[in-house]
């Protein structure tokens, strides 16, 4: 049984993978439901955590209309100091909002990559300087305005994220997947991060 007691909503941005960011966090016996982008912010005033999922929209070609009330539950989460990680589309999301820069990938990455982490964090604590992570996006973030790199890769530099007075987080890659080590200890330690 978990000692976490606490309630993270996913923000589901159409990713095939976002139900199974559902069921990690389920397995590590947290509350949590799955967030349309179309209900309102109010929906999500009582989360203690949000997820952003990964999703079908293009950022770097300026798709976000597809984000529906993301925007609204970012702000709404920043202003209360809720904690949230972004994936993939997610991190790309929270880098636009906050007024960074997303393109489409010079490399696009698909499957396995090395992630060599760059900055001893709270997201990463624990775990080795390099491991491998499943990533899958067309689009990168290639300035993250406000926010200290986590981690790169081989082909991208900024794979993850942290922003410098906020609990905002994002990865490129997918730690909800099987094929990422340490999937499992990353949302432990957001959990973390959402009790403190």
């Amino acid at each position: 049984m978990s000692c976490f007691t606490v309630k993270v909503f996913v923000v589901d941005l159409g990713s095939q993978w976002g139900h199974l960011i559902y069921r990690r966090l389920r397995d590590l016996d947290v509350e949590t439901k799955m967030v349309s982008v179309d209900s309102p912010a109010s929906g999500i005033e009582n989360a203690d955590g949000l997820v952003f999922s990964g999703g079908a929209l293009r950022v770097g070609k300026g798709e976000t209309e597809m984000a529906g009330n993301c925007g609204e539950f970012l702000d709404s989460a920043v202003e209360k100091g809720t904690p949230v990680l972004g994936v993939c589309a997610g991190q790309q999301f929270i880098a636009l909002r906050f007024g960074g820069e997303v393109s489409p990938a010079k490399v696009p990455e698909y499957g396995n990559v090395e992630l060599i982490v760059d900055y001893a964090n709270d997201l990463f604590e624990g775990l080795p300087e390099k491991f491998t992570v499943f990533a899958s996006h067309n689009d990168e973030v290639v300035n993250a305005k406000g926010f200290k790199t986590l981690a790169h890769s081989k082909d991208v530099a900024i794979h993850a994220f942290k922003h410098d007075s906020k609990s905002v987080y994002g990865t490129l890659f997918h730690p909800e997947v099987t094929h990422t080590q340490y999937g499992k200890e990353i949302y432990e330690n957001f959990l973390r991060i959402c009790r403190k």
